[in-house]
């Protein structure tokens, strides 16, 4: 037997709230919409009224205050409906809006955050480029300022939400090479100079994903997250919260997968009998399970160090691998 869920009896409650919500707006749909490549834009409204689009951000913009731990357990909880596409798009702000909310002005967080956080608004993260990857400290997409603008000029690729967002936040240099010349700037949807194509892909075939085109793209210069040229701290906090939401997925669809196995192996007969009393089968579950309790201490405890203050960079890494690794591990079993 697995030891349960993520987090204990206090995330019984968001835990819940967000399983009803699967069971009831996104299971009855999730193959069709996987086969159309797309899923309605009205999901985004339905979590921002049960409050799940807001969980982890500041209560004064529309947000649900939550420790890391319950954060993961919204995402573990969303991903066992199976299907990444539906996690990755439906849950974009989630790398989208948090640098609005850690480093813009108070009038930007006003602007944008509460349509965010009520599923008005659809937020994307724009830093990977066709050239590099996310390799931030060489960054080739650039914003000149222009009196009261930036003017962009550059691409980004595989953006998430890329072709509905109403709101992207954007990596871009503004000064010299490396890490000390990127910032970052939240560009609207309707931006003149802002072109996009959708890109077609082998997996997660509902999740928006899209090359995004800069030429001559002006933006109000109020727009700049932070100082001018100190992005990538923002950055870099991103990617640690992204890693662990990432991981905290592949735990819920690991687990899917054992369940699922689990119970093939008991209805299942072969030679007079069900796969799960052949011994052979038996190893393969218990690997899994094995694996999956592994990877639930280990995405719990470094939620209480983050929660602690801590930056445990390394082991962040460290339990996305393990995490991708553990549900490869139960997909391929």
């Amino acid at each position: 037997m697995l030891s349960g869920p993520l987090g204990g009896e206090q995330h019984e409650a968001v835990r819940a709230t967000v399983k009803g919500f699967v069971d009831r707006e996104i299971l009855p749909h999730v193959e069709a919409w996987e086969e159309a490549s797309r899923f309605p834009r009205s999901l985004y409204k339905a979590a921002g009224d049960l409050g799940l689009l807001g969980i982890g951000f500041p209560d004064a913009y529309g947000g649900v205050p939550a420790d890391t731990l319950e954060q993961l357990v919204v995402s573990e909880t969303i991903a066992r409906c199976g299907a990444g596409g539906v996690v990755a798009g439906l849950m974009s702000h989630g790398i989208g809006a948090p640098p609005i909310a850690n480093l813009g002005s108070e009038a930007t967080k006003n602007k944008y955050l509460p349509g965010i956080l009520a599923g008005d608004l659809i937020c994307a993260l724009a830093i990977t480029e066709p050239s590099g990857g996310s390799d931030v400290a060489n960054l080739k997409t650039t914003a000149r300022r222009d009196g009261d603008h930036y003017v962009l000029h550059g691409s980004k690729a595989f953006i998430t939400s890329g072709m509905r967002a109403d709101v992207i936040t954007v990596a871009v240099r503004t000064g010299g090479e490396g890490l000390g010349g990127v910032s970052l700037i939240v560009v609207d949807g309707d931006a003149p100079g802002l072109e996009r194509t959708e890109m077609k892909k082998m997996g997660w075939w509902c999740s928006d994903t899209a090359m995004l085109y800069f030429e001559d793209c002006r933006v109000p210069a109020e727009n700049l997250l932070g100082p001018e040229n100190s992005g990538f701290l923002g950055i870099m906090q991103n990617f640690n919260a992204e890693r662990l939401s990432l991981a905290a997925m592949a735990y819920g669809m690991a687990t899917v997968c054992y369940d699922e196995a689990l119970a093939w192996a008991k209805q299942r007969e072969t030679f007079g009998r069900p796969l799960v009393r052949h011994q052979v089968v038996r190893h393969k579950l218990v690997d899994m399970a094995t694996a999956i309790m592994a990877l639930r201490a280990q995405l719990e405890r470094i939620a209480w160090q983050v929660d602690a203050g801590t930056h445990p960079i390394a082991d962040v890494c460290m339990t996305k691998n393990l995490a991708t690794q553990t549900l490869e591990l139960c997909a391929k079993e």
